[in-house]
């Protein structure tokens, strides 16, 4: 008998078909002797003194506040599976941010379901079990354990997450035979989306996204304070991208992406989002991601740049720093308004003001600054009202974050930009200017120079707590900092 019959005599070209061998491998196939000596002389590993993740607490309640607002309906919350980089190579994977803001789990092809019962809802998180070793999987497969590492088994994700576990390759067949109200966040696992094709509707599943959106808005003590650890590690990146800038212009921005990135990936998970690390006029461009352009002496470096933690909390700070340590006449000018914008924009971030303030308050420097040096013609009412000033400041002045950069985006609108503030939102403040190479309306001198500042700011009880104050923003606290750093 061959190791396919053996695995399914009545269908053995369906026993092949979970482990998928590379077309041009170089061994043709399996003997049945090795297959019966992979199958034997593992020891246990089985992990039994495992505690609780340390947001089990948090994330149970985040289930029982989505369980009470969805009362009599069947819940379905995907991870996500791995998608294809090339060939059969895999994009690092990168759970939903729902699944994991009410898990803590991060692993591709997971499910959490609340399936509806007498005073709530009864939750299960379906995963797949460690890799089979009566079939060979552990081994054969590319997503086997031996290959790209060992999944905990289902009894030890229960003691992590809290929550009943069951294997997630039969979820598919148990949901199409679902009866009742039944709502998924879309986008994330087609084949789970599949199987509730008939039982579930556009309109309903967009107030369940929008419900998890709005739930994040405002952050518990355990999500600030993977917020000030994100912080904390981009400080150390910034500090090490300063140190390193006589590289930097021997080679390109890229050198500078590197740099942040080592720091992301030893103390976090990654980077939040892609490293900004604009140089001379790239400064100009909102998302300048290529990085693959020149840093010379003279010029100033937008650097935008965030750590992701270990559970997905990012930072996203901005400094723009003179590569060279020290503010020309005109950079200083331009530098100085945008941190006077930042000033007044922080100052507007209080509980019970209204999330637009800040935006407004720092618009309204901009808008000065600008009908002072000539560039557009007053009053500055005028100026706001038609919005000219955004020829030069481009963007919004903020957004909320947490587990995405932009965190919380479909959230109603209502809820979000028309909304109020409240003590443990986290926003950022990021007023910039920005004067296009090609801009004939400004003098030369302006040209080629983009400024941001960004800060990532809590709502606290009596005002607003700036998370990401160990990085100095004054122009003369910059070149100070600068020059500290650079003499180590």
């Amino acid at each position: 008998m061959t190791v396919a019959e053996e695995l399914n005599p009545e269908n053995p070209d369906e026993a092949e078909k979970p482990i998928k061998q590379r077309k041009n491998g170089l061994y043709p196939g399996v003997s049945d002797e090795l297959a019966d000596s992979m199958k034997s002389g593992w020891a246990d590993t089985e992990l039994r003194d495992l505690r609780p993740i340390a947001q089990a607490a948090e994330t149970a309640a985040r289930r029982a506040a989505l369980s009470a607002r969805f009362p009599g309906e069947r819940l379905v919350i995907p991870a996500g599976n791995l998608k294809t980089r090339s060939n059969d190579t895999e994009y690092a994977f990168r759970a939903s941010v729902e699944y994991a803001y009410l898990t803590g789990n991060q692993t591709e092809d997971g499910v959490l379901v609340l399936e509806p019962v007498a005073g709530g809802h009864r939750e299960t998180i379906y995963l797949l079990p460690r890799s089979d070793r009566e079939n060979g999987e552990f081994w054969l497969s590319g997503q086997g354990e031996l290959w790209v590492g060992r999944r905990h088994s289902l009894t030890e994700s229960e003691a992590l997450y809290g929550i009943p576990a069951s294997d997630v390759r039969e979820l598919a067949d148990a949901l199409r035979e679902a009866t009742g109200p039944v709502r998924v966040v879309r986008g994330y696992d087609a084949g789970i989306e599949a199987a509730l094709t008939d039982k579930v509707t556009a309109e309903r599943d967009a107030e369940l996204r929008t419900f998890l959106s709005e739930a994040r808005l405002v952050k518990d003590d355990f999500e600030v304070g993977e917020l000030q650890k994100a912080v904390d590690s981009t400080v150390r990146g910034f500090e090490d991208v300063v140190k390193v800038l006589d590289k930097a212009e021997a080679t390109s921005e890229r050198y500078i992406e590197g740099t942040f990135f080592l720091r992301a990936r030893v103390e976090g998970n990654d980077v939040g989002y892609g490293t900004i690390a604009a140089a001379g006029p790239h400064a100009c461009t909102l998302h300048w991601v290529r990085n693959d352009g020149p840093v010379r002496s003279g010029d100033l470096l937008l650097l935008d740049a965030g750590v992701e933690t270990h559970t997905y909390y990012t930072a996203d700070v901005t400094r723009t720093l003179p590569v060279n340590g020290r503010f020309s006449e005109i950079q200083r000018k331009i530098y100085d308004a945008v941190y006077d914008a930042q000033e007044a924009g922080i100052a507007a971030v209080r509980p019970g003001a209204k999330y637009r303030d800040f935006h407004d308050a720092a618009q309204r420097v901009l808008a000065e600054r600008l009908v002072t040096w000539g560039l557009v013609e007053g009053p500055v009412e005028r100026v706001l009202e038609l919005g000219l000033q955004r020829r030069w400041t481009l963007h919004g002045t903020g957004h909320m974050l947490g587990m995405d950069v932009h965190d919380c985006a479909a959230a109603r609108v209502e809820s979000y930009v028309d909304g109020t503030l409240e003590p443990g939102m986290v926003l950022t403040v990021e007023p910039g200017l920005y004067f296009q190479a090609d801009d004939l309306t400004v003098p030369q001198e302006y040209r080629g120079i983009g400024v941001r500042i960004e800060d990532d700011i809590l709502v606290t009880a009596d005002g607003n707590r700036n998370l990401s104050d160990g990085l100095p923003r004054e122009s003369g606290e910059v070149e100070s900092w600068m020059a500290g750093l650079l003499k180590g």
